[in-house]
């Protein structure tokens, strides 16, 4: 973090006028900042807008969030991936202190705006960016940060900056949530252009002192180390973790090693490519009748496990725009229409592996047909299937370690559910 040196940070609105400018280094005018948004304006207008604009021999790194502008500038080459990852975690801690961060909610809490915008960054270098810990000493009433020691954290400080001393529990426990999302492309003639599976590992801990944790995971490439060979083992890709392990000793023996943060938090992250079956494989007809009706019939079968069950799940059928008139038949759940969004949302509660069940629609068409050829949405599927993993990851184990000695409760819970997940009809 320290190659960053960003030297301002401005908040601005969409018609470029800024909210709060935080100039740490002093070497940015405001009249730059103006220079900048002409930038913005006529290259959206160009249609050549990047994320990194230059005027002079500043550099504008700017995101969008709602109706705010988030602009960094710096006059040296500096890391900008850094800086991107600085921006969007001033939008998560804005978030966690106003519930949504928008204009009016920057304009209702200046000083505390102010206050976060001092702690996050000193003269250009990123500081104190957990927003639990900056929390502990600047409060959301608004109060002015108080300079004495008695009120800055010792956390700050800290090789461990993002937990607390001190923390009790009467029960220590750590639950983990093995979350894995599917992204599926099926083209129309039924062969799958996309197949990814994208894995996060959650945690939630409730742990009294400065514990050191230490997580197994059925990793290729740490069987392989330790000669188990490949079965049962999965090869994980584009891996990204939490501040919190330690990535050294993770690359030295694959070993993740972690004092954790307190309560909610993302571990780490991964991505598959996986050539799996799709687990819900739809199957539809439309048949158009002229100038009269279309008839709709989807067929959805469940392709995994019989002992699992998908919860939850909608199917999402588009149907065109003139449509009217819905009648529908499902084999279970129910099916209605959304007109504003044209499409019909087929529910179903419970979707046991190796069930096939059936939906048929009947709208109504206008006498007069319309000329142009609409284009056909894919049909888009969401849904929920507990205590099952597409990849076969697999939590081996789980070591608590603290100097007291307490004995610890690791729960483990295997959530697959849908991504980005469509199959062209």
């Amino acid at each position: 973090a320290r190659t960053m040196s960003a030297s301002a940070v401005f908040i601005l609105d969409l018609k470029g006028k800024p909210l709060i400018s935080r100039n740490y280094k002093g070497d940015v005018s405001m009249g730059e900042i103006e220079h900048f948004m002409g930038l913005l304006l006529q290259k959206e207008e160009e249609g050549a807008l990047a994320p990194l604009l230059t005027h002079g021999k500043v550099h504008f790194l700017w995101i969008k969030h709602a109706n705010l502008y988030l602009v960094a500038t710096t006059k040296k080459n500096a890391n900008a991936s850094l800086v991107f990852s600085f921006l969007y975690k001033v939008v998560e801690v804005f978030s966690e202190y106003f519930k949504e961060l928008e204009e009016e909610s920057i304009r209702d809490n200046f000083v505390i705006v102010y206050e976060l915008l001092d702690e996050l960054m000193d003269f250009g270098f990123p500081q104190t960016t957990d927003s639990k810990i900056l929390q502990e000493y600047i409060t959301q009433e608004g109060n002015k940060l108080d300079t004495g020691k008695s009120r800055v954290p010792t956390t700050v400080t800290n090789a461990v900056s993002w937990r607390s001393e001190g923390i009790k529990y009467k029960k220590n426990e750590v639950f983990i949530d093995v979350i894995e999302s599917v992204n599926l492309l099926v083209s129309a003639s039924g062969s799958v252009l996309l197949s990814e599976v994208v894995g996060t590992i959650k945690l939630k801990v409730f742990l009294s002192g400065m514990p050191e944790l230490r997580l197994g995971l059925n990793d290729r490439v740490l069987f392989e180390l330790t000669g188990r060979g490949k079965n049962k083992s999965v090869e994980l890709e584009d891996v990204k973790f939490h501040q919190c392990v330690r990535l050294s000793r993770f690359d030295n023996d694959r070993t993740i090693s972690f004092i954790p943060p307190d309560g909610d938090f993302e571990l780490m992250s991964y991505r598959l490519s996986t050539a799996a079956k799709p687990l819900i494989w739809i199957e539809s007809v439309i048949e158009k009748f002229s100038h009269s009706r279309v008839e709709i019939m989807v067929k959805a079968k469940g392709q995994f496990k019989k002992q699992s069950v998908a919860n939850g799940v909608e199917i999402v059928v588009p149907v065109p725009s003139d449509a009217d008139s819905p009648k529908f038949k499902t084999s279970v759940g129910s099916a209605r229409y959304l007109p504003e969004k044209n499409v019909v949302i087929w529910s179903i509660k419970s979707f046991p592996g190796g069930k096939e069940h059936l939906m048929r629609a009947h709208f109504g068409l206008p006498s007069v047909e319309k000329e142009e050829d609409e284009g056909r949405p894919p049909i888009a599927v969401r849904f929920e299937i507990p205590y099952f993993t597409v990849s076969g990851i697999q939590v081996r184990y789980m070591k608590i370690i603290e100097k007291s000695g307490y004995q610890a409760l690791p729960w483990v819970r295997y959530i697959t559910q849908s991504g980005d997940y469509q199959l062209r009809t």
